[in-house]
């Protein structure tokens, strides 16, 4: 089963890609209670890509893919 995650931190650690914002974390670690945050549409996103684990799961990632990636070069 493959796994996407919405977090940078799990890639980094060995997930095959997180598609997701980080708009609330920062207002979180200060202290803010998510319920209390207003709802805002999201207008940017980043695509993660782990190289060394689609690389171990015998996958070729597609270079249309890596091109729109965030960051691909995790290994």
């Amino acid at each position: 089963m493959l796994r996407f995650y919405s977090g940078r931190d799990f890639v980094e650690v060995g997930g095959l890609m997180s598609y997701g914002t980080g708009l609330y974390v920062g207002r979180i670690l200060k202290g803010a209670k998510p319920g209390d945050l207003p709802r805002v549409q999201s207008t940017k996103f980043d695509l993660i890509t782990n190289l060394q684990t689609a690389m171990f799961l015998g996958l070729d990632v597609p270079s249309t893919l890596l091109a729109i990636a965030d960051d691909a070069a995790l290994q």
